[in-house]
């Protein structure tokens, strides 16, 4: 689960609803200053909101790049209805396009964790939609074990309880494990935001990301056919996909490769400025080629 740093919106950064066919997203965006740069959409992995990206926006916005962040259907501040097909990876694709298209395609395109197998699918529909694609902290495939086991959990338990109750039993077990670990916990504010977003999300759509985010399919030839610029970003102590894996799949892309040292799953909320440092360089190095 990524923890954003803080909730103050950055100056320049703002709240908004983005229209899509299906309906309307919640997003943060930043514009940039001068003659604006291509365009960055960053898409938000399982249990995640466009919050965790929050230190992440003004410096890319600084950077030329006006950037927006977004809830997936059913995520946090984004409505989802009933229907599990509207959870199907490839309608939160076309959701991503739909974005992509208001931004001013081709755009640069960041997914995390799950978000990166939903961009991924977003970049096979249509690769024209894209100037380049940023994979973090997301693998070739479904997560493997243990983080399939931990999804597969929360599955079981979503057949059967309501999500304050499976907050509540799963939180105390990650804060336990923190005060093991001599890991502080977060703000009271943090800890209230953390829980009010998890049970905001729609059930349905926590129970269909889940099972995507296990039984995903390599697909990563067929992305290389696109010959999209791939960058593959990752914390050197990733505890979702091994960064060797990670590694394997940037050597099989022929893409850029970029471990951010000492980060776990979650760098553009742990360590914003590398994250940062990363894509700006990659993008910066497109535009000069």
């Amino acid at each position: 689960m990524s923890t954003p740093p803080t909730l103050a919106h950055p100056a320049g950064v703002r709240a908004r609803r983005l229209p899509t066919p299906r309906g309307e997203l919640a997003a943060l965006e930043c514009s940039s200053d001068g003659a604006p740069a291509t365009p960055v959409l960053l898409v938000p992995g399982f249990t995640g909101s466009k919050e965790d990206f929050i230190a992440l926006l003004a410096p890319i916005a600084q950077a030329g790049h006006p950037v927006v962040s977004i809830d997936q259907r059913g995520q946090y501040e984004s409505a989802g209805g009933d229907d599990a097909t509207g959870y199907e990876v490839k309608s939160l694709a076309e959701d991503v396009l739909s974005v992509a298209e208001q931004l001013g395609r081709p755009i640069h395109l960041v997914g995390h964790s799950f978000g990166g197998i939903v961009s991924r699918a977003a970049a096979l529909a249509d690769p024209s939609a894209f100037r380049s694609l940023t994979l973090l902290d997301s693998g070739p495939a479904g997560v493997p074990e243990p983080s399939a086991g931990a999804a597969r959990l929360l599955l079981q338990a979503l057949a059967g309880l309501d999500l304050p109750t499976i907050w509540s039993f799963a939180r105390a077990r990650e804060l336990e494990a923190g005060r093991r670990n001599g890991t502080p916990p977060p703000a009271p504010e943090i800890e209230e935001f953390l829980r009010n977003r998890f049970v905001a999300n729609h059930p349905v759509a926590l129970a269909r990301y889940g099972e995507a985010l296990i039984s995903a399919v390599d697909q990563v030839d067929e992305l290389a056919a696109t010959r999209i610029p791939v960058l593959v970003a990752y914390g050197t102590d990733d505890d979702a996909w091994p960064p060797a894996l990670q590694s394997e799949m940037a050597r099989r892309l022929g893409a850029a490769v970029v471990a951010l040292e000492g980060a776990g799953h979650s760098p553009a909320a742990t360590h914003p400025e590398a994250t940062v440092d990363a894509l700006v360089r990659f993008w910066s190095d497109l535009a000069a080629s």
